[in-house]
Formats: structure tokens, C-alpha cells, sequence
């Protein structure tokens, strides 16, 4: 059992942390079945359809945010564009359920039909199958993410200037895409999806399954990335964030070590945009919103970067809150962000993973104050 949980920590040490984490998300896996379909679906104990569908999307931003973390936690490469590879998911995915509904069928949605089109565009071609879909999703995002990383990495763009760059490319991206002619639906996105894999996304079944989908392949992934990060690949990026010039020195190309890590992160974030969109039932240029790209940063700022399970941690963290406060009241939620953000960097710059510099302050402090009241 103990070289079981050693395999599971990816390492020679037991991380309590990480494995309370891990035991989080498997008991949401195994309990949303439970609790929304089961026999404590219709008691005080059970979840309701909105309940899931908010526990399915706090599974996907805590994907998101682990993937982004992979980049800035691990690399230091502060991405402020992650949103540009949710949105490739969260659009392509809607490609497949409005083609899967209009098979077999004749006419076009409203928003193609605004342009004057009567059957779909040839780039539609292949989205009413999913598998298609899927590797479509796969390799947009890597196709996109490696001519970004590649050209950002071989010119040295670092530090803030590879934050602007990110943030440039997903702010082309949302106003290429809130433009009518695209044929994605303009401002309004694209939406009226009916089903997909066969189950209609208003049935209560399909919610569970969706969120239980989603917080299998967080759960999977967090496993997968931290064996990762815990090996030689893991040493390596953090030698790349800490003192890139030396490694090169050493006879380490660093190049494709960041791109190929860049890539992985993307299709980890389209992923999270595929399960996503079904749940919120729209893909509209709000997925490429510059603010939503910030606030993923904020999350994995506020859990503690470079844990991966602290990326998690922030980004349910944030949402319950927000969802929460959104909904009662959210005139306050702007400043509730900003003051946690202002808090987590002055005071708990390891974010809320990692609080023991803050007592490690209060420590020395504490005799300074002793002696002050003494004298």
C-alpha cells in the first residue's frame, strides 16, 4: 500500500497535501453519482440539477488552472492568454453538438443564416462525428500553442513581455471572433445545443455525467502531471524558471522543453473548455474575455503555484465565492478579488498552499514587540 501511495506522490516522500487533494476530487467523482442520481438524489442530502452543473464547472476551471500553472508555476512563464486554448475547446465542442443537431437535416443556424449561407461552411465538415471533434480540439490547440511558444521561446521574450504576448494573442482572438462574418455566432457565440453522446444536456443525467467526467480526468491529470513534475522533467523546469542561462551553459536546450510543456498546458486548458461549454450551454467571445485569462492567474496566485494542487485549491476556492456572491451580491465581488489579490502578493506571496512565511514573519516580529514593551 505504502509503494502504491509513494507511485501516487510520484516521489520517495508522502505529500499529505497533494494526496488530501487527490481524495477530494475522487470522493466528488464517486459521490456526485451518488447524490444526484442515487438514492439520496430526492432527499435533503442530494444535489440538485444546478448544484451539479456548478460542481462540473468548478471541475473544469480547477483543470484549467492546473494547466496554467504547469507553465507559470513550473517555468515561470506567466501566461495572461489561456484563454485563447479554452475557448478552442469550448467552440469546437460546440461545433459538434449544433452539427450533430442539424444532421440529417436541411437549413443552417440563425447566425449562419444571417450571412446569407444555406448549408455549412466546409470547415464544419467532420463535427458531427465526436472523435473528430476530439483530435480536432487536440491539435488546433497544440497546432496554435507551438507557433505561439516556439517563436515567443527562440526569441527570448520572457518576464512580462511573454505576459503582454499571451494577452495580445487571446484579445486578437476575441475580437476576430465577436465579429458577425466569422461564423461563429458574432458577440452572441454560438448555442441552442441539443445533445451530445446521445444525452440531452437539460436531463439531470447528463449533468451528473458531465461533472463526474469532469472531475475523473482532473483527477487523472493532477496524477499524471505531478509524476511528471516530480522527475527529471519537473527539475529541469524548474531549473528553466530559476536560471534558464546556466542550463544552457550546462548543454541543456531549453527550447523545446518549454515548447513541448506549453503545448501540454494548452491541450489540457482546450480540454477543460470541451467539458465546459456543454455545461453552460454557449461558446461566446466571453471565453476570450482578457479579464477571464487574468483571473486564471488569480486563481493559481491565491492557491500557491507551482504545487499544481494548489492551482486546484484556488480555483474552487475563488469560484464558490464567487458564484456565491454573484448571485446574492455581486457589487462586492470586484473588490473582494481585488483585496484577496493585494492580500495573497503582500502577504502570502506562496499563496494559501504555502502559509509559513507569514508566521515565519510573525515569529520575528514577535520578540521585537516583547522587547519594546519591556524597555
Amino acid at each position: 500500500m505504502r509503494q502504491f501511495i509513494l507511485w501516487i506522490c510520484g516521489g520517495s516522500k508522502v505529500d499529505r497535501r497533494y494526496l488530501g487533494v487527490l481524495v477530494l476530487i475522487a470522493l466528488v467523482t464517486l459521490g456526485l453519482p451518488v447524490l444526484g442520481l442515487g438514492p439520496l438524489a430526492n432527499t435533503p442530502l442530494g444535489l440538485d440539477g444546478f448544484q451539479v452543473n456548478l460542481v462540473g464547472q468548478v471541475m473544469a476551471f480547477a483543470l484549467l488552472a492546473m494547466a496554467h500553472d504547469l507553465v507559470w508555476g513550473y517555468a515561470g512563464y506567466l501566461s495572461l492568454g489561456h484563454g485563447l486554448f479554452f475557448a478552442i475547446g469550448g467552440y469546437l465542442i460546440g461545433m459538434h453538438m449544433i452539427k450533430l443537431s442539424y444532421a440529417g437535416e436541411t437549413g443552417v443556424p440563425t447566425f449562419l443564416d444571417y450571412m446569407g449561407l444555406t448549408e455549412f461552411p466546409a470547415y464544419w465538415g467532420g463535427f458531427e462525428h465526436f472523435g473528430y471533434a476530439f483530435i480536432a480540439i487536440l491539435v488546433l490547440s497544440a497546432l496554435v500553442s507551438f507557433v505561439i511558444g516556439f517563436l515567443a521561446f527562440r526569441s527570448r521574450v520572457v518576464g512580462v513581455y511573454f505576459a503582454i504576448l499571451s494577452q495580445a494573442f487571446v484579445y486578437v482572438s476575441m475580437l476576430v471572433m465577436s465579429r458577425s462574418d466569422t461564423g461563429f455566432g458574432g458577440n452572441n457565440g454560438i448555442a441552442d445545443f441539443q445533445t451530445l453522446l446521445g444525452l440531452s444536456l437539460d436531463s439531470i443525467e447528463f449533468r451528473v455525467a458531465i461533472a463526474t467526467v469532469s472531475a475523473l480526468v482532473l483527477m487523472i491529470a493532477l496524477i499524471g502531471l505531478r509524476r511528471l513534475t516530480t522527475g527529471p522533467l519537473g527539475k529541469l523546469l524548474i531549473g528553466i524558471r530559476d536560471d534558464e542561462d546556466r542550463l544552457q551553459v550546462l548543454g541543456y536546450e531549453t527550447l523545446w522543453v518549454k515548447t513541448g510543456v506549453w503545448c501540454l498546458s494548452a491541450m489540457l486548458a482546450a480540454i477543460a473548455g470541451l467539458l465546459y461549454v456543454p455545461q453552460i450551454q454557449v461558446a461566446s467571445p466571453q471565453l476570450l474575455s482578457p479579464i477571464f485569462s487574468i483571473e486564471i492567474a488569480v486563481w493559481v496566485a491565491i492557491g500557491g503555484r507551482g504545487y499544481l494542487y494548489g492551482a486546484i485549491i484556488g480555483a474552487i476556492l475563488v469560484n464558490i465565492v464567487k458564484f456565491w456572491l454573484t448571485r446574492f451580491m455581486p457589487e462586492l465581488w470586484p473588490f473582494i478579488l481585488t483585496g484577496s489579490v493585494l492580500f495573497v502578493v503582500v502577504v502570502l506571496r506562496n499563496g494559501l498552499i504555502d502559509p509559513g512565511p507569514l508566521f515565519t514573519r510573525a515569529k520575528a516580529l514577535l520578540p521585537r514587540r516583547l522587547k519594546r514593551e519591556k524597555t
